[in-house]
């Protein structure tokens, strides 16, 4: 995926947040966020249920206000210590997950009717009716413009619906978790024709999700979010191969997680010994290490394991393997046609550029 560079001094951040943060009664649901999108850029909002991600995206909308802190949109502060310009006032698209059509109205209507207030002034019954025409053209269904939302398909609801989003050239697009109730064969086409649609458009977009592999695959940088607060951003290569935190070393997948204590800056590992930099002498820390940090060799190699089981996955299969000193079975994923069956000893091998060290306090 092609990102957009860093940003420049020069130009400022179509979406700048600083300090946010919201509670609802005792429950603090956002907690010093602060964030800069840059024009153009497709970032996901990436975290568990309940970790804040939707109230932030609220908040950016202008639907929930924020106590503290301020955003920003192309330099004009909107939401500043609790007051803030109405949502229909900041040029903001937003598109949730049930996707909200109208059943009384058609495909057409219903992308006009994200022409209302500020964004129709000025123009004519007939220019809404091109730019709503446009839009579905650019979705791929100008000629479900006489439908009605009771005869679409899922994807095509979702695409009329980000249409209506995009409508009014909006500065900011909010996508909550757009393709949730589609099934995955279909989640996979629409998602793709999605992030090809909002490329074509230029539209800087956030996108809320709680799928790590939607947001590698979708977004030019990640927010990873945890309790109300941004544990870390970064390009989706940067997040998975440098994590910050074991938090975010574990959002990314299977992890395999070997304590020990740091001596001279080494972790004696079942492996062999692991360079721990950064570590006092005699800390607690942990060697996480991802499935493509673990080689399956033949005996001999570092380390002794035996298969345990196999299990079938089409192009792949997964081999669990148990090595002594290693406390958790470990799954590894093979070539379909690798011809190791359960009962067969094998030999393992390190490869560290795959493996972070952690305090084992940390979290």
């Amino acid at each position: 995926m092609t990102h957009p560079a860093e940003p420049s001094a020069d130009v400022p951040p179509r979406l700048d947040l600083r300090g946010i943060g919201l509670r609802f009664g005792a429950v603090r649901a956002l907690a010093d966020v602060s964030l800069q999108v840059r024009p153009g850029e497709i970032l996901a909002l990436l975290g568990d249920s309940g970790c804040g991600k939707s109230t932030l995206l609220r908040a950016i909308a202008g639907l929930e206000q924020p106590e503290t802190g301020t955003i920003r949109l192309d330099g004009t502060l909107v939401s500043e210590d609790g007051r803030g310009v109405a949502p229909e006032a900041r040029g903001v698209g937003l598109m949730f997950q049930d996707y909200a059509l109208f059943p009384h109205l058609t495909v057409a209507e219903n992308v006009r009717f994200g022409l209302h207030g500020k964004s129709l002034q000025g123009r004519s019954a007939a220019e809404a009716r091109a730019i709503a025409q446009a839009r579905l053209e650019q979705v791929g269904l100008a000629d479900r413009a006489r439908s009605y939302p009771g005869t679409l398909s899922g994807g095509e609801s979702q695409r009329v619906a980000l249409a209506r989003a995009l409508a009014p050239g909006p500065r900011v697009l909010l996508l909550d978790e757009p393709f949730s109730n589609l099934d995955r064969r279909t989640r996979d086409q629409v998602r793709d024709d999605t992030l090809a649609v909002l490329r074509a458009s230029g539209a800087t977009t956030l996108l809320v999700t709680h799928d790590p592999e939607e947001a590698l695959g979708f977004a030019d940088r990640i927010a990873l979010m945890r309790r109300g607060r941004i544990v870390q951003v970064g390009t989706g290569p940067e997040l998975y191969r440098h994590p910050a935190t074991r938090f975010a070393a574990r959002f990314f997948g299977d992890l395999v997680e070997i304590g020990g204590t740091c001596r001279a800056g080494i972790l004696a590992t079942p492996f062999g010994p692991v360079p721990a930099p950064g570590h006092a002498e005699g800390a607690a820390v942990t060697l996480c290490l991802r499935p493509e940090a673990i080689r399956l060799g033949a005996p001999g190699a570092s380390l002794r394991a035996v298969v345990r089981a196999r299990r079938f996955l089409g192009a792949a299969a997964l081999l669990t393997v148990s090595a002594e000193g290693v406390p958790e079975p470990l799954r590894l994923p093979v070539p379909a046609d690798d011809p190791r069956e359960p009962g067969d000893t094998v030999g393992l091998s390190l490869d560290p550029a795959h493996g972070f060290i952690f305090a084992s306090e940390a979290d």
